[in-house]
């Protein structure tokens, strides 16, 4: 799938991709935490019935169990060193004085 038009410097296409399910649900999961709830709001976005959201659902589910999980440490553990730097000072001409 993908749209063409025209453009004064030639012809420009642009792939379209339509959301999938797991994006759905990802979407659904910062709606509420009731996972029946989720599925039900993923089943909404993408047009499906309950049931055959479900078993997608569950489909998803255990592919992301599969994924390894990667832990990022909290930000109270890092560390940071600042150091303070005076103004850049650059050259300037002389005043001339009014007198």
């Amino acid at each position: 799938m993908g749209k063409t038009w025209v453009t004064k410097y030639g012809v420009r296409r642009v792939r379209v991709e339509p959301p999938t399910f797991e994006d759905a649900l990802y979407a659904a999961e910062g709606l509420t935490l009731d996972a029946q709830e989720q599925i039900s709001i993923a089943a909404e976005l993408m047009h499906l019935p309950l049931e055959e959201a479900r078993a997608e659902a569950e489909r998803v589910i255990r592919e992301r169990a599969k994924r390894p999980q990667t832990v990022q440490a909290s930000r109270s553990q890092a560390r940071v060193v600042v150091e303070r730097r005076g103004p850049r000072r650059t050259a300037q001409a002389p005043r001339r004085s009014s007198y």
